[in-house]
């Protein structure tokens, strides 16, 4: 059967055009809608994840900064601990070669006299009484003791020649030359140090002076020891002082309040209120005798004179001038019942400063006088005042026994002087009975003393050496029982006595002068151990990874591959970590060395009550550093990296070791200055062979260039110099206007003129090429740092117009004021305004924008590639405008020198591949030590500036006048230590890893060159302790060692790396932190 047909269906009707066109609407609807809330969600995802990204790029830059401070701190605290290493170890070998003499307790007393027995003199009335002599007959009821501060000898006489120092003060020679008996006048001899302090002590105990004394010059201690002043009080006498306050330290409480007056010592700028205020008060007191035993009259017009204007100068002229009037009128004043003594306490150089040992600083003149007929001379030819200081000179500690033999009074316990000859011998020179009992008696005192002062010592005397003061003694003993036994007829035998006991004297001062005190040994021993100790372990510590710093790769990509696995988490590798934390290892291993130590040597002090509680220190130094060698040695440091690996490593060693032994010699510790402008022209010789090799052109032109430029600047600033007396004759000065001024020439005020139109240009020169001429560096170098130059060089100008007195009708005081307005403005300028503006100052580059095709814009960084050498620059100009002002004409001109030597030098590393060598370093502490020189300053006191301590300020104000001082006299080290970062950062990208590293190496390696230098001179001042030129070479030698250590240890800190860390904080914010 066939299939059913199927059945037809009805098609649907077709769509109507309007609906479908709606259902389309529709769905495009709902895809739009669903795109649009696509969309949105991936943008809120890319939101986010940009978010997530800003908030984890600025933790890491957080992160990285906030490792980068904690790493400076703990850098800066190891070098604290280095600091403190090297105080420790200079005061433990200053203690023992810096000497203290022992002072003892005892006092003379009237009725205690040193002699028993054998009595020359037959007794006189009042006998053992301060009214009738205690131990010799009294000459005198009072006295007037005028002290001309720093008159020399030759101040005094008639001298042939046109100096304006010379002739300007006869009445004394003339007045002993025409009153024999009346008067006489001789050679004063003070014993080194030559400073005012340390004179006062000899001139009122006795006693010789300690070089450490010299540092309480300033802070005087009042005198516990017996001396002149202490007997006299005792004995009821009233003591009036006029003058120099230092009277006021020394001895406290000793003078009449209400006829009294002291005036402030130490402004050397003021000639006149001291000396005026003498004058005034004096001649008044002068109408009341009986009101007073002693009058002191103290001035200081003269020595004052000197150190402004050196010695030959109208002013000083005008200034002996005034004080031969004085003495002359108050000549006539003195009654018969008293002596006027006159005198300077020491000399003054060529230059009129004074502190050291040279013969002009040591000559002084001493003049006695009285109405009554009361001196004599032994020797006709004596009559005439010596026509040098050289022929007949007394010691200064002479003075102390004659005044108290001529007052009645007891001579003071520690006196080691002789009574003078000429005030015991009779108006007819004859008086040998006399004379010997004053020799015996002040003889017997020093035996007595001598005695005293081995019993306290420990020391057994001996009195068995051939030529021994004990031999003499006896000697004189003998002679004098024999004169005794045969009294009728042995009147001219007196004068062998008076011999005898005088060569007594003179023996036991020379052997007192020699071998006065035994140095401490185990000090100086502790000393040099803890300084040898320091130094081993800063090379150490400047040697580590120095291969792996200098490699640092400097890749962006890779700095960004690094940066994106820090912002996902990716920890850094734990060796990579613990090299960062090393200074912190350091600090911890030192404090664990040093702590138990110092804690046990102080805790034994105190258990037992004996001991010095400080020794500990030392020995905790020495614990200290062994302990921060053990780590650097579990650091894989070792002993071969100690050993240079390139020729510049062995310039460096030999730099540094041959001039540390070099201070073995007397001749070239002399002739420092020519050894350093030797090393600095032999480096720039080698770096300009050196840069034959390089293989670019113009690198190799430049680097000749600057090589070239770094000597013949080096050999420019040579032609400043001062001379120091041993350098004579072949030596010739021209720091100041002659070799006896302390003041310009008229031709060297142009200099600071020339450094301000020239040196802002030069240092624009350096920056240009690099394109680092940007942001700040243009109005801080191109007009700021420039007017602080005019300025500087203004105020030399009124110094000069002040001290030439140009302008006669102003008023006084007019230039002067003006001036240290002009100075406070400076330094104000200078470190003030500059410290800030370096600390908040952004970095110096420009950004460029140039439209390019497509859309983009291309963006130029000017000053990229030196972004943080350029902006550090600014810190040093700003130390340089300090120093440049308060250093002379001459020093400023050196210290501008310098900065373009500095600039030329990092030039040379950079074009050399120098930059991570040592010579580096090295070098900028020889140009330190060489600018040292050439700013008027040599290795001995008597070269310190004190008057710059008065440029910003009219009077003494601390701290600030030791700051001025400090900064006058160490300007050279100062900026050195201050452009040591440069020699990191110079031509270096903000994107240079490792900088604190490198910079601390380099600091270590600069530092190292000074503390070799300290550690050699105590070696050798240890070592030649007895040589003859100790004091006057090896021991100041040492000492200026010493303080520039020190000196570069703290600016070091201060300035260095806390000017590093606001650069590095500076070019962070805007470049980013890379590490």
């Amino acid at each position: 059967m066939p299939p059913p047909q199927p059945v037809p269906t009805k098609a649907p009707p077709a769509p109507d055009y309007k609906t479908v066109a709606a259902q389309f609407a529709t769905a495009k609807r709902a895809k739009e809608v669903e795109d649009a809330t696509k969309a949105h969600e991936d943008i809120q995802q890319e939101q986010e994840r940009s978010s997530l990204q800003d908030r984890q790029r600025e933790a890491l830059e957080a992160r990285r900064k906030a490792s980068y401070e904690k790493r400076w701190l703990w850098n800066v605290a190891f070098w604290v601990w280095m600091l403190t290493i090297h105080v420790v170890g200079l005061a433990y070998f200053t203690s023992g070669f810096l000497l203290t003499r022992l002072m003892l307790d005892e006092k003379s007393s009237c009725d205690a006299p040193p002699t028993t027995g054998n009595e020359i003199l037959p007794a006189w009335k009042g006998k053992g009484t301060v009214d009738g002599g205690c131990w010799h007959p009294k000459t005198f009821e009072r006295a007037v003791v005028v002290v001309i501060d720093a008159l020399r000898y030759d101040f005094t006489i008639p001298v042939d020649d046109d100096a304006k120092f010379h002739n300007a003060f006869p009445f004394m020679y003339d007045t002993a030359l025409r009153s024999p008996n009346n008067s006489f006048l001789r050679p004063f001899i003070a014993d080194p140090p030559t400073a005012t302090l340390q004179r006062l002590k000899g001139l009122t105990t006795g006693t010789l002076p300690t070089f450490v004394d010299v540092g309480t010059s300033f802070a005087g201690t009042a005198i516990e020891e017996d001396n002149l002043l202490m007997q006299l009080r005792d004995a009821g006498k009233r003591i009036v002082h006029l003058g120099d306050d230092t009277w006021d330290a020394l001895f406290p409480g000793y003078f009449e309040a209400d006829m009294s007056k002291s005036y402030d010592s130490f402004n050397v700028w003021d000639l006149h209120t001291v000396d005026n205020g003498v004058i005034e008060h004096i001649f008044p007191l002068m109408n009341r005798k009986n009101d007073w035993d002693l009058l002191i009259a103290h001035c200081l017009g003269v020595d004052h004179a000197g150190h402004r204007y050196g010695p030959d100068h109208g002013n000083m002229t005008a200034k002996l001038a005034q004080m031969d009037t004085f003495i002359r009128d108050l000549a006539v004043t003195i009654d018969d019942k008293t002596v006027l003594i006159v005198m300077g306490d020491h000399g003054m150089d060529s230059k009129g400063d004074h502190g050291g040992e040279s013969d002009d600083e040591v000559e002084a003149a001493l003049w006695m006088y009285s109405p009554n007929s009361v001196f004599g001379r032994t020797k006709s030819e004596f009559a005439t005042p010596p026509a040098t200081a050289k022929i007949r000179p007394v010691n200064q500690i002479d003075l102390v026994p004659t005044l108290a033999l001529l007052l009645g009074i007891p001579i003071p316990y520690n006196n080691l002087g002789r009574p003078i000859e000429e005030a015991f011998a009779g108006a007819a020179g004859t008086a040998w009975d006399n004379l010997a009992a004053a020799e015996s008696t002040a003889a017997a005192g020093i035996k007595r003393y001598q005695a005293s002062y081995f019993a306290a010592q420990g020391i057994k005397e001996s009195n068995t050496t051939p030529d021994s003061p004990a031999e003499f003694w006896a000697k004189a003993e003998e002679l004098l029982s024999t004169t005794h036994s045969k009294r009728g007829g042995a009147k001219d035998k007196w004068a062998a006595v008076y011999s005898a006991f005088a060569d007594y004297q003179q023996e036991t001062l020379a052997r007192c002068k020699s071998l006065w005190a035994q140095f401490d040994i185990k000090n100086m021993a502790l000393g040099i151990a803890v300084m040898t100790a320091g130094v081993f372990t800063l090379l150490v510590y400047v040697t580590k990874g120095a291969e792996d710093d200098s490699g640092a790769v400097d890749d962006p990509e890779l700095d960004l591959a690094e940066k994106s696995l820090e912002m996902q988490g990716v920890k850094a590798d734990a060796e990579i970590i613990s090299a960062r934390n090393m200074d912190k290892t350091f600090v911890g291993a030192a404090l664990l060395g040093a702590l138990p130590i110092f804690g046990g040597g102080v805790l034994q002090s105190f258990i037992s009550g004996v001991g010095d509680w400080y020794r500990g220190a030392g020995f905790a130094a020495l614990t200290s550093t062994a302990t921060v060698l053990v780590t650097m040695y579990e650091s894989k440091e070792t002993l071969v990296n100690l050993i240079p690996k390139t020729v510049w490593g062995w310039m460096a060693v030999v730099f540094t070791v041959s001039q540390s032994v070099g201070f073995a010699s007397n001749s070239y510790t002399i002739w420092e200055d020519s050894i350093l402008l030797f090393f600095i022209a032999t480096f720039g010789f080698a770096t300009a062979l050196a840069a034959i090799r390089l293989p670019n052109l113009a690198d190799r032109y430049l680097s000749i260039y600057h090589s070239i430029l770094f000597v013949l600047l080096g050999r420019l600033a040579s032609f400043s110099k001062l001379c120091r007396e041993e350098q004579m004759p072949y030596c010739r000065s021209t720091y100041y206007a002659s070799a006896t001024s302390s003041t310009s020439a008229p031709w060297q005020l142009a200099i600071p003129f020339v450094v301000f139109l020239v040196l802002p240009s030069i240092i624009k020169a350096y920056l240009v090429p690099s394109r680092s001429y940007e942001g700040l560096a243009p109005a801080w170098i191109g007009y700021v740092f420039r007017t602080g130059l005019f300025m500087a060089a203004a105020y030399w100008a009124l110094d000069a117009a002040d001290n030439g007195n140009w302008f006669p009708g102003l008023p006084a005081n007019t230039l002067k004021t003006l001036s240290v307005y002009l100075a406070q403005t400076i330094l104000g300028l200078a470190l003030v305004a500059g410290t800030t503006a370096f600390v908040w100052a952004p970095p110096c580059v420009s950004i460029l924008t140039a439209a390019r095709q497509l859309g983009t814009a291309q963006v130029t960084v000017l000053g990229y590639g030196n972004a943080h050498g350029a902006r550090y620059l600014l810190l040093p100009l700003n130390i340089l405008a300090a120093c440049f002002l308060l250093s002379k004409p001459m020093g400023g001109g050196a210290l501008a020198i310098m900065m373009w030597q500095v600039l030329s030098l990092v030039e040379i590393l950079d074009f050399n591949s120098l930059t991570f060598e040592a010579i580096g370093p090295v070098m900028l502490a020889v140009l330190g030590n060489f600018h040292f020189f050439k700013t008027g300053h040599q290795a001995v006191l008597s070269t310190i500036q004190w008057d710059s301590a008065f440029i910003p300020l009219f009077t003494i104000r601390y701290p600030w006048s030791p700051i001025v001082v400090a900064l006058n006299t160490f300007g050279g080290q100062i900026l050195a230590v201050a452009t040591v970062p440069l020699l990191v950062l110079w031509k270096v990208s903000p994107q240079r890893k490792g900088l604190l590293v490198l910079l601390s190496r380099a600091y270590g390696l600069f530092l190292a060159y000074f503390a070799v230098e300290a550690l050699a001179t105590m070696a050798w001042a240890g070592h030649l302790r007895r040589h003859l030129m100790l004091y006057r070479v090896f021991c100041p030698r040492f000492m200026t060692a010493a303080a520039v250590l020190l000196v570069v240890d703290l600016f070091g800190i201060v300035i260095a790396l806390a000017g590093a860390r606001c650069n590095t904080m500076a070019i962070g914010e805007v470049f980013g932190w890379v590490e």
